[in-house]
């Protein structure tokens, strides 16, 4: 255990919030407190998020969910990832003269999922009326809300192309003209105007709460919603990363045809924990890999912020994430040799190729019958391993430029043990243009797929981009977990290294938060331009100078970050007897966790 930590571990039995801001972990309390469950919670959770924290989140966004229902004592899936539309072809992309999907604009949307995710927990397992848990998100945006620094950096960055390239996202964002500054009060009217017309449409339909969420669910993807997004597509032209304009290639049968859904997730024993996660649509079955290879390991001997320590971790994320960038991608489309690759012999195998020293090379597994998937990943990192140097699309933490999109992420428990782990991302202020009218932009999903024919993760119509978003679950012996955090291809690694020292080394949420983190760049990036750095990784300066010359004497290519700028995790926890505890990042000075 740490002799450190920067504030108290919330305890309570009533109900926890923790999420990637304090207005949305208040916001999230206060339902609780008003007798809503954790999935009504939640919801009014996230949807406060894409109002305080609009450069990680918007409504057109995606959302993956994992929540345990306590009455129905099962842990599920919710799957809100939008799929790439009808018209998303390779031939498409490669006739506007493209190699890589752009990081922003309109050719980069997927049928957005977020909004729909949402009101599916809400319906089948909440029990307030959409007004409820809508109406803190449209006070906020209505009324206003202090206007975190960080926003205010990325939009001040981005006026003057928004002003050029993006009018429509300069009057949400720049009103009269100007930036706001920091911490004082923005307001976004055109947003409060759409989610109180959805709000009171759904209340038009009638008492029943169930079908006032489906009214709005229908409003949204074929309503009024979807009329105001169709229209603006019928002429738009974006300028995008790619530096040309491009035109949308998203229908409004794409978003007529589709909803969020439910999945079981995938488990892995590690132990005496069962974790669970989401399918291999997202990038969460890489942190199962992970821990079926550091099972073979004596984790809990080491220095949990030593060099055996950190060093043995990024090797096993390295092994992990190889597959990952080989094998994964929709299994309603592709078929995911997941078994194989969480099997106890071929783990065991993957464990013997950590050395003492960091390995420069990408090592996929060679799983039988989709070798030639391994081949294809190697062949492509090292065609692309010539990309100038540039940040990716989704940051690391403060120390990547203020001007790509990230992530959020919440964790909400309540007395009655029902549990919600979400990872909300995408529709960002910097992804595309503010849709006229709506008060947000679009997403930028589709960056994720590859212009090449016979991957995973090759871009086709109706197939889900394979994501970074990944919230985790975890059980043993009647306690319950739940936890995540914001970082795009880093979340994986982050919580990873938060659960070990919590399992191994004995650290509570907070400790395990306030601890030293470190990731690896060595694989290829998830994002815009699909970058890797072989061998390359990032730790904080906490560690102490020892641990940092013995990882370079391993061969680590070492980055030193600023002081507290990697990770936003947040927790939350019930013990079988009904204490719960739960806690937040101090990074970034903005994640609470609230609880009593």
């Amino acid at each position: 255990m740490t002799d450190f930590t920067t504030r108290p571990e919330i305890r309570g039995t009533f109900g926890v919030a923790t999420s990637t801001h304090w207005i949305a972990s208040a916001v999230g309390f206060g339902i609780l407190e008003k007798g809503g469950n954790a999935f009504d919670a939640a919801v009014a959770t996230g949807f406060a998020l894409q109002i305080v924290e609009p450069h990680l989140n918007g409504p057109a966004g995606d959302l993956p969910i994992i929540y345990h229902s306590a009455d129905r004592n099962e842990t599920k899936v919710i799957c809100a990832q939008g799929v790439a539309p009808a018209a998303a072809t390779i031939d498409h992309y490669k006739a506007q003269g493209l190699t890589l999907i752009p990081g922003s604009g309109l050719l980069s949307t997927v049928v957005p999922g977020a909004f729909d995710g949402w009101l599916l927990l809400l319906r089948d397992h909440g029990t307030m009326t959409l007004r409820e848990v809508l109406q803190p998100a449209i006070d906020y945006a209505r009324d206003g809300h202090p206007m975190l620094p960080r926003v205010a950096n990325t939009i001040a960055g981005l006026a003057d192309y928004f002003a050029a390239e993006w009018p429509t996202s300069a009057a949400v964002w720049t009103p009269d003209g100007k930036a706001p500054k920091a911490n004082e009060m923005f307001k976004n009217r055109d947003l409060a105007a759409t989610y109180d017309r959805l709000a009171s449409e759904a209340e038009a339909s009638g008492q029943d709460r169930v079908v006032q969420i489906d009214t709005a669910r229908a409003a949204w993807s074929s309503g009024f919603v979807a009329k105001a997004i169709f229209e603006y597509l019928e002429t738009a032209e974006v300028h995008d990363v790619s530096e040309q304009k491009n035109r949308a290639v998203l229908a409004p049968e794409d978003m007529a045809n589709w909803s969020a859904s439910y999945e079981d997730s995938l488990s892995y024993s590690y132990h005496g924990w069962t974790i669970h996660k989401t399918a291999p649509w997202s990038q969460g079955p890489v942190l199962l890999q992970a821990l079926a290879i550091l099972k073979h390991f004596d984790l809990g001997a080491m220095d949990p912020i030593g060099d055996e320590f950190v060093h043995t971790v990024i090797e096993a994320m390295k092994l992990a994430y190889a597959d990952r960038e080989a094998y994964y991608g929709d299994p309603a489309h592709s078929q995911i040799p997941m078994d194989y690759l969480l099997s106890d012999d071929y783990n065991a195998a993957r464990a013997k190729l950590i050395t003492e020293q960091a390995s420069l090379e990408q090592r996929p597994g060679r799983a039988p019958g989709f070798e030639h998937l391994a081949d294809a990943y190697i062949a492509r990192a090292v065609r692309d391993f010539g990309v100038a140097d540039a940040a990716p699309q989704e940051p690391t933490m403060a120390h990547l430029t203020e001007k790509r999109g990230d992530t959020v992420h919440l964790d909400v428990i309540d007395r009655w043990g029902n549990m919600v782990s979400a990872t909300p991302s995408g529709g960002w202020l910097q992804s595309n243009p503010v849709v006229p009218g709506l008060g947000f932009p679009l997403n930028s999903r589709a960056q994720m797929f590859w212009l090449e024919e016979g991957l995973p993760t090759s871009l086709a119509p109706g197939r889900r981009p394979r994501t970074t978003l990944t919230p985790s679950m975890a059980e043993k012996d009647g306690t319950r977990v739940a936890f995540g955090t914001p970082g795009g291809d880093q979340q994986d690694q982050w919580q990873l290294i938060w659960f070990l020292r919590f399992v191994h080394h004995g650290f509570d949420l907070q400790e395990g938060m306030d601890a030293p983190l470190f990731h690896s760049m060595h694989f290829q990036g998830s994002f815009f331009p699909r970058e890797a750095k072989p061998g390359e990784m990032m730790i904080e300066p906490n560690v102490g100078e020892g641990t940092i010359e013995a990882l370079r004497k391993r061969g680590h290519i070492v980055t030193v970050a600023d002081p507290w700028t990697v990770g936003r995790l947040t927790a939350a926890l019930r013990h079988p007897d009904g204490a719960l505890r739960a806690a937040a990042t101090p990074r970034l000075m903005q994640a609470y966790a609230v609880g009593r």
